[in-house]
């Protein structure tokens, strides 16, 4: 048998008996207190170091995306934990699988979304990110499709994040494409639609992060990198005030027996009818 062994290339963590490297540079003298977290999720991600401002935006997108309170992955973090104190793995897995199409996975969908209908030649002002916009919103209707990070269960008349987002990517010059389509299809939308809803802070990390440069696949994974930070908080309240015995209590002691609602019967096609249902 050979002695030889494929070798594994990485540019992240590699280590000797003396040393650790990550990103080429030495982890205990180059990173540790001289790189943050932010930054260096971002340079894990990009293999870049990103400049001032691009970690000036991508941690106001991880700020904004780390606790909006109770929410399903909130609650279902602290229940896993009243069910298992002993996992604290388990209750912060629990509150990260949660993170889908209408809770954190719209940072994604949002991204993927303007970036598919990017054109080819990008406008040079408002009125033409406009007319780029507004078919878009037309097919969307007209297919009876939801338009991610248009709309917000709690912030109808405008999400905070949304705004305050826009603001920091003007002061570092990092409106991009994504962001700029974004805001167009904010503006187009009422003469659609017949009525305005505001852009949600979901979607315009999503849009923020996708003008960064950040890998369209791997959008979600920074919104879960900055909940997990805020599932973590929710354990620590709940520590100190908790509430998840409470929460499963209102239902287990206010439930109601009602009869069975079977589902309707599947139509049987004429080929299955033909062939005895079978397959």
């Amino acid at each position: 048998m050979s002695d030889q062994h494929t070798p594994y290339e990485t540019a992240l963590g590699s280590s000797t008996r003396e040393t650790i490297t990550l990103l080429g540079r030495d982890l205990a003298d180059d990173v540790m207190g001289n790189v943050g977290f932010g930054e260096l999720g971002f340079w894990l991600a990009t293999q870049r170091r990103p400049s001032k401002g691009e970690i000036r935006v991508f941690e106001a997108v991880l700020a904004a995306l780390a606790d909006h309170g109770f929410t399903p992955t909130a609650i279902v973090t602290r229940l896993t934990y009243l069910s298992a104190p002993d996992s604290i793995q388990g209750a912060l897995a629990a509150g990260l699988l949660g993170g889908g199409s209408r809770f954190l996975g719209v940072t994604e969908d949002c991204g993927r979304f303007l970036h598919q209908h990017l054109p080819e030649e990008l406008p040079t002002d408002a009125a033409g990110w406009d007319a780029v916009a507004l078919p878009i919103v037309r097919q969307e209707r007209e297919a009876k499709r939801f338009i991610p990070g248009l709309g917000h269960h709690v912030h109808k008349d405008g999400d905070p994040r949304t705004k305050r987002l826009y603001t920091l990517a003007r002061e570092e010059e990092l409106v991009g494409p994504h962001l700029e389509l974004f805001a167009a299809m904010g503006r187009v939308h009422p003469q659609v639609l017949g009525r305005t809803l505001p852009l949600n802070g979901a979607g315009a990390c999503g849009a923020a992060l996708a003008d960064l440069g950040l890998p369209l696949e791997l959008l979600r994974g920074f919104a879960l990198l900055a909940r997990t930070a805020g599932l973590i908080g929710q354990l620590a309240e709940e520590l100190r005030r908790p509430v998840g015995r409470d929460i499963f209590l209102s239902v287990d002691l206010n439930n109601r027996a009602v009869a069975p609602a079977p589902f309707p019967p599947v139509p049987r096609t004429h080929h299955q009818e033909e062939n005895g249902g079978g397959t």
